[in-house]
């Protein structure tokens, strides 16, 4: 493992919540442009039914903006250049379950033929590991995570 890859990953998930964002934006555009049409048409109860359908959905999508963004700017202020003596926030952790990046909870990902699983700190794993090192064991529900190496 090295600091490329740990870079690769980091970079990785800012890139999926870049296009994640972009998407719910271009989302949120196509409904304000529905809006629009839809406040042109008096269709009477028709009309105002599908003008509250398309403001739950604009709510939805917003929430779901807000929170992308949101976690763009947590991703942002992880300095993954930091070297550190223990497992801490922005750690890219290998472990003989598999890659795990502490960073927020962004899921899985397969980044160079490898599966990494983007966890938060406050996770319960993320908890278990947080302040380990190499060697040392995080147990969950009755499964051992041995730190092997982390960045």
């Amino acid at each position: 493992m090295t600091l490329h890859f740990k870079e690769k990953v980091y970079n990785h998930y800012l890139s999926e919540l870049t296009v994640k964002i972009k998407s719910l934006q271009d989302k949120l555009n196509e409904l304000s442009e529905s809006a629009k049409n839809e406040t042109k048409s008096t269709a009477g109860d028709k009309h105002e039914t599908a003008l509250a359908m398309l403001q739950i959905e604009q709510e939805k999508i917003r929430s779901q903006h807000k929170e992308a963004l949101e976690q763009k700017v947590q991703l942002e202020r992880i300095n993954i250049q930091q070297s550190r003596v223990n497992i801490a926030k922005g750690s890219l952790i290998q472990t003989n379950k598999g890659y795990f990046f502490l960073s927020i909870a962004l899921g899985k990902s397969t980044i160079d033929n490898l599966t990494v699983f983007a966890i938060s700190p406050q996770s319960p794993l993320g908890e278990k590991l947080t302040g380990l090192s190499v060697n040392d064991v995080a147990e969950i529900k009755g499964i051992n995570y041995l730190v092997e190496a982390f960045l």
